[in-house]
């Protein structure tokens, strides 16, 4: 109607509007992406050097510093839990833990090989490399804190043995817990009064919980992680290379982006938008 009529502020404010609704369009069909039962759960990202020796190294300390831009970028809240530093250069293993919108669902993407190719910086004779570094991210599985019902308890105390003192051998103040339920048990006899040998069997039992609450935790994220490899030639996921062009490419959804200086300062959406409908693809299948 605009065009029919020549009003071009109208045509102006037409095509704003258009404009706006495609945005909303695009960031509702967005939503729809994150279908995964773990992609509102905290990420917990990790950062290793793989083969390439210092120039891996290097590669693992940019690939971490591409994330936290990234993350700056989407106003997500992170927390650097450990940096390993290097010998020469960069870093060995850095882990960030990620809270925000669909956090695990918009970094699980990025878990896989990583592969650069440049002019390395520490060749003096300014030769091409090939270095990687390999990312992996799983969820933020919460361990509930260590509950222990006295019911399931059987608490048995024994005259304490061992070398030295006449008390040690006359009281029965060693004291033993079992956890009937799990059958763990634990025994502490290192105190003096049957009180303080309790209290420390009690926090032996709570950590032995708390450990297996743990490792049944590892197991659970094992299942979702899949099978790991190294972090060398063959297993990439996506190659940035610098030198003899310059391009990012995905190997799964064959994106590809030709400003690399931009992806590695955080631009990442072209692949994370892009992984997320290969995602969905490939659950479609």
């Amino acid at each position: 109607m605009a065009e029919e009529e020549n009003d071009t502020g109208t045509a102006r404010e037409a095509a704003a509007e258009l404009d706006n609704l495609e945005k909303e369009l695009s960031a509702l069909e967005r939503v729809t992406l994150f279908f995964g039962e773990y992609d509102d759960e905290a990420a917990i990202l990790s950062v290793h050097a793989g083969a390439g020796g210092v120039d891996a190294s290097d590669w693992a300390e940019m690939l971490l510093r591409m994330y936290l831009r990234f993350l700056e970028r989407h106003g997500y809240e992170f927390e650097v839990d450990e940096v390993s530093e290097a010998e020469e250069a960069g870093i060995r293993s850095a882990t960030i833990t990620v809270r925000g919108d669909h956090a695990y669902g918009t970094l699980e993407g990025e878990r896989g090989v990583h592969r650069l190719v440049r002019i390395s910086p520490f060749d003096s004779a300014s030769r091409r490399h090939t270095s990687f570094a390999g990312v992996d991210v799983i969820p933020e599985v919460a361990v509930a804190d260590v509950e222990i019902d006295p019911e399931d308890l059987r608490i048995d105390t024994f005259r304490a043995s061992g070398a030295g003192g006449q008390h040690i051998n006359k009281t029965d103040s060693a004291v033993r817990i079992t956890h009937i339920p799990t059958g763990i048990v634990v025994a502490c006899q290192a105190e003096r009064s049957q009180l303080q040998n309790r209290n420390k069997a009690m926090a032996l039992l709570a950590s032995h919980l708390a450990d297996r609450a743990r490792r049944q935790q590892l197991e659970q994220v094992a299942e979702i992680r899949g099978e790991q490899g190294e972090a060398a030639w063959g297993r990439q996921i996506r190659s940035y290379v610098l030198q003899p062009y310059q391009m990012a490419k995905d190997l799964r959804t064959d994106t590809e982006v030709g400003n690399v200086t931009g992806v590695l300062d955080g631009e990442l959406d072209p692949f994370v938008d892009a992984y997320l409908q290969w995602r969905r693809a490939a659950m479609e299948k």
